[in-house]
């Protein structure tokens, strides 16, 4: 999907931060300034997007997790419902410190997890307390809150998608470490040499944290969609085999049946031929 700058422009995506809280680092992606506050160059924000976004199709293509990053009140409900559209995980609560870093003892968690619902099917749970139910409500409660959107994802994600890079240092930090391709929408009041992959934009306003989103959400999708076609024609020549089977058989049939028709036509020269060497014998 092509980026147009008009809508980027009429969702306010061009709006920067105060001109004395900015981050000289940003300097590139500033248009101008005006009423003291920085207006980003929408340009190269369009390209920012496209660029991201051809990266971010090849990692889903790949089979790879991207894992969506926003605890900000405004980006929080757009993240998780652009995210779990796509079948993506994200963390709209605290970072659990230690997330990517000791992600071992994350999945314990959320292993954790998954027993208590098994002892609630199984019957177990109700052979506790009442006093021990409640503890393990309150548990699997808090786990879910924090952890519930990062069920799925078995390994380490192959991309952090980050919302405010200055509030989610943090995530930042662990990615860096862990040498993980990290996408950011990047306001004027943050450092984009933290980022692999800038998106200059405005990332205090809902109106243009849903617009940047649903251009990476759909390139994710596009990727998806990609992969499964990919699969899906892998998988066809499969069903086609038992009919290449045949062919090959009749095939090889025909080719072992022709020297016998040869044979069958050079038998006759020999009876002919067989008079004429009598006659010369009886000559001599």
């Amino acid at each position: 999907m092509a980026v147009e700058v008009k809508e980027l422009l009429e969702a306010g995506v061009h709006f920067g931060h105060l001109t004395r809280k900015w981050d000289p680092n940003m300097a590139p992606y500033v248009y101008m300034e005006r009423n003291g506050i920085h207006i980003i160059n929408l340009y190269k924000t369009a390209a920012k997007i496209d660029e991201a976004g051809a990266a971010l199709a090849k990692i889903a293509n790949s089979g790879r997790k991207i894992l969506f990053v926003a605890t900000k009140k405004q980006a929080k409900d757009i993240v998780a419902e652009k995210a779990s559209s796509i079948n993506m995980p994200y963390i709209t609560e605290r970072w659990p410190g230690g997330m990517l870093t000791n992600f071992v003892t994350i999945r314990k968690a959320v292993k954790k997890m998954a027993s208590i619902d098994r002892m609630k099917k199984d019957g177990t749970f109700m052979t506790l307390s009442k006093k021990e139910r409640l503890q393990v409500d309150r548990l699997r409660a808090k786990l879910e809150k924090n952890l519930g959107s990062i069920s799925d994802m078995t390994r380490l994600p192959g991309a952090l998608f980050v919302v405010d890079i200055k509030r989610e240092h943090i995530a930042i930090k662990e990615a860096q470490k862990l040498n993980i391709p990290i996408f950011a929408m990047v306001d004027t009041n943050s450092d984009p040499r933290r980022v692999d992959y800038v998106i200059p934009a405005n990332d205090d306003a809902s109106k243009s944290i849903d617009k940047i989103l649903t251009h990476v959400t759909t390139s994710i999708s596009e990727g998806l969609a990609e992969r499964k076609a990919e699969k899906d024609a892998a998988a066809a020549p499969k069903e086609d085999a038992p009919k290449a089977e045949v062919e090959a058989k009749t095939k090889a049939v025909v080719i072992e049946a022709t020297p016998e028709v040869v044979v069958e036509k050079a038998a006759p020269a020999k009876t002919k031929a067989a008079p004429v060497a009598k006659a010369a014998a009886e000559e001599e």
